[in-house]
């Protein structure tokens, strides 16, 4: 009897420290639990110019809750920069890594004491409620943000669910109890233009807020629960206090609560919004019992589970950080949109619903169609085919796929129409869920109209550069865009189509100069270049030929056709040699409107903007893989680190930090429509992809070190493998890939006759 009670004694310490499923067999193992999120840093990209947030949200939540600085400013396109010591609250919308600044909607702020709303506020410096702060006080971890305010000397914690924030402060004893709301104090480009705050009973308010900027018809509708009666309340609309009134409704709505000191020092609040109404954003609003701690628990194992989709194995603890948190951060954007009941608004003040989707906008296609979007197709597959969806509601209103949405409304921000790869990406991928054939109308449809620039393509085969701005990066971008429509007319049996898209992608050859090996400017008559010309040259978004860039980093944009390129330059050796000059030219850029977007320069490759991110992988298709190996090893060690300024550049709604998760795994999608990703150098013993409950592919890499960076051999499921690339359906097959990797160069490896 005693051994049987020891065996059962060991049964529950085993099953208690460890999860079971069962396997492709039905036999029963067990599966270590993983907490994955304390390796995730939210302060790593909040300096420098990553302009990300560290507040609170869940995978791709309509909320981010996080605290505002109070400062327009290009280092402040989140609301909040590490480098700053004030805070002026803690509002619900905010953007992940963007170069232009808005929302931070529905601000609330805890005070101790009455403030005077009805003063003037013009900048930061004369908000009356605002607060220092110290970093050594300031905690944030994946759905979880905290810190002190030291001019009220109350602790705010702020966590979130998919629709609903919820904050905690915690006041000091016996102190005064009090919550400022500020709808009208704007920072970057937003402006308020309309807002309103009703007392609608003894815990609850409601109101909106609406305003123009980047998004120029953004409608914010919000509610707030207390955990306490509003013991009394002070309303002001544009400056003046408003007595014996329950709502107040102005270009520019304020109010102070004021709750009991009695019972508890601690006041919790619920915010949820929408884009629709206050009656949709009372049902976005959680049901549950104010209970902080539990979301906050919640909000951290849904972070924990989505973390685990990609497992690595490493020694070194910082290269753990970087890695959980770039896979965190690819998970912030794009977020939800559509209400609890699927409806959202649109930028003509249309309201439709959501029918067996969930719709999604901040979607930064220019940035994100290059490896955030290819990534969601292993870590979030679910959402692929529900931001497609999106994406054609939004067709519905212009004919136009959208470029660049931010809160139902087109931007029109960057360049080219970067819903085309990302609907062709996921066709091709098999991923089902949304109407190939209206996705292949819009697809067409939007490369077959007139605006931006397109009347010019059409006509010329290219977009002359005395006929519009950035005419070099716009011909580039089409072109690529045309090569994904002609994809998916194929599949679709469209042959007439698939020619005449697929002879419109070659458009990139009439901007081509054999003679500098740059891709340049060119006059309407189709007879002379662009004088000047240096391709160190830049000039930001104004009498440019190239987007937030320059020559040097534009010219290689040809991911549909590269063996084509490399026959322009004239041979493999010529072009590898020219690659190899961007790396080691001086990092010098000339110009007096030079893009602040233009950063961490190795040479003339400048990481910190997207359109260089392919071009380390560029070596792959001329017969030097151990180039890209060793470039993309530098890229990797130079420009991500652990601290606030641990990205290089804007980390663009996941764009910057999806280029670390695949590289580090040692793939990259490189042209994302072909379903195809190249080899690079992995930088972990082990990286493995949950492809489903069954099946998962694993990557392995002998010997790796910092020195041990190059590709020795390699074999796939033990079978020999010498190609540079592989395919997304091997992937998703499973297995393993396993490399032996060395410190000097196989020149024999992956190499092609």
């Amino acid at each position: 009897m005693k051994i049987k009670y020891l065996q059962l004694f060991f049964l529950i310490v085993i099953l208690v420290g460890t999860s079971s499923c069962k396997d492709s067999k039905n036999e029963i193992k067990t599966i270590p639990q993983i907490n994955l999120t304390k390796f995730v840093n939210p302060f790593i990209g909040t300096g420098g110019h990553g302009h990300t947030y560290p507040g609170a949200t869940v995978p791709f939540g309509m909320l981010q809750v996080s605290p505002d600085n109070g400062v327009s400013s290009w280092d402040w396109c989140s609301g909040y920069h590490y480098s700053d010591s004030i805070t002026i609250g803690f509002s619900h919308l905010h953007l992940s890594g963007t170069g232009i600044g808005d929302l931070a909607d529905i601000r609330l702020m805890p005070v101790n004491k009455k403030v005077d709303l009805a003063v003037e506020v013009k900048t930061r410096d004369d908000v009356p409620y605002k607060s220092l702060y110290s970093h050594e006080e300031e905690n944030a971890s994946p759905g979880y943000y905290s810190v002190q305010l030291k001019d009220f000397n109350i602790k705010a914690e702020l966590t979130s669910s998919l629709r609903t924030g919820f904050h905690k402060y915690t006041f000091a004893e016996n102190d005064t109890q009090s919550v400022v709301i500020d709808l009208g104090f704007a920072i970057n480009w937003d402006k308020t233009t309309a807002s309103k705050i009703s007392v609608i009973d003894k815990n609850t308010i409601s109101g909106y807020r609406h305003s123009t900027g980047w998004a120029k018809n953004q409608k914010v509708f919000f509610v707030a629960r207390f955990s306490k009666p509003i013991e009394k309340y002070e309303l002001l609309n544009d400056g003046s206090y408003k007595n014996d009134v329950t709502t107040v409704e102005g270009e520019k709505a304020f109010a102070q609560l004021f709750f009991s000191s009695e019972n508890t020092n601690k006041l919790l609040v619920k915010v949820a919004v929408s884009s629709v109404s206050e009656a949709n954003a009372l049902a976005n609003l959680s049901k549950e019992e104010i209970s902080f701690e539990t979301v906050k628990n919640e909000a951290s194992e849904t972070w924990n589970e989505n973390l685990t989709n990609i497992t690595i194995e490493t020694d070194n603890e910082d290269l753990k950080t970087i890695f959980y948190t770039a896979l965190y951060h690819t998970q912030v954007a794009p977020v939800t949109f559509s209400d609890v009941n699927g409806e959202f608004r649109k930028e003509n003040d249309e309201i439709v619903k959501a029918e067996n989707y969930t719709a999604y906008s901040t979607l930064s296609l220019w940035d994100t169609f290059r490896a955030e979007h290819p990534l969601l197709t292993f870590t979030a597959q679910d959402i692929v085919a529900d931001i497609i969806n999106s994406m054609l509601a939004y067709y519905q209103t212009n004919k136009i796929l959208p470029v660049w949405t931010l809160y139902g409304n087109e931007t029109n921000t960057m360049t080219g129409y970067h819903s085309i790869p990302v609907i062709a990406e996921a066709y091709t991928k098999g991923i089902k869920g949304f109407d190939i054939n209206k996705a292949y109308e819009a697809m067409k449809t939007t490369m077959m109209q007139d605006e931006r620039g397109l009347d010019h393509y059409k006509k010329f085969g290219y977009i002359p550069h005395n006929l519009l701005d950035e005419s070099v990066t716009i011909t580039l971008e089409y072109a690529y865009n045309d090569w994904c429509v002609a994809q998916i007319a194929k599949e679709l049996g469209e042959e007439e189509d698939y020619t005449y898209f697929m002879n419109r992608s070659k458009a990139y050859e009439h901007l081509f100069d054999a003679e500098t090996g740059f891709m340049r400017g060119k006059n309407e008559a189709g007879t002379a270049w662009k004088e000047p010309f240096d391709p160190k040259y830049s000039a930001h978004r104004i009498n440019a030929e190239y987007t937030e860039g320059n020559a040097w980093q534009h010219s290689w944009f040809v991911l549909h056709d590269v063996e084509n390129l490399i026959q322009m330059h004239g041979s493999e050796a010529k072009f590898t040699d020219m690659l190899e000059q961007l790396f080691t030219e001086s990092s010098e850029i000339t110009g007096d409107d030079v893009s602040a977007d233009i950063t961490g320069l190795i040479g003339q490759y400048a990481h910190g903007n997207e359109p260089s991110h392919h071009i380390a992988y560029m070596y792959n298709f001329a017969n030097k893989p151990w180039k890209t190996q060793y470039w993309v090893r530098e890229i990797l060690k130079t420009q991500y680190n652990t601290t606030p300024d641990g990205l290089s550049g804007n980390e663009d709604c996941g764009q910057m930090s999806a280029w670390y998760v695949f590289s580090a795994m040692g793939l990259y999608p490189y042209s994302p429509a072909s379903g195809e990703y190249q080899i690079g150098s992995p930088l972990f013993k082990t990286s493995t992809i949950k492809i489903s409950e069954d099946i998962s592919f694993t990557i392995k890499a002998e010997n790796v070190s910092d020195e041990n960076m190059y590709i020795q051999s390699a074999t796939l499921n033990g079978e020999e493998f010498s190609k540079t690339f592989i395919s997304h359906k091997q992937i998703m097959t499973g297995g393993t890939l396993q490399f032996v990797m060395g410190n000097t160069p196989n020149k024999n490896w992956g190499i092609t006759n």
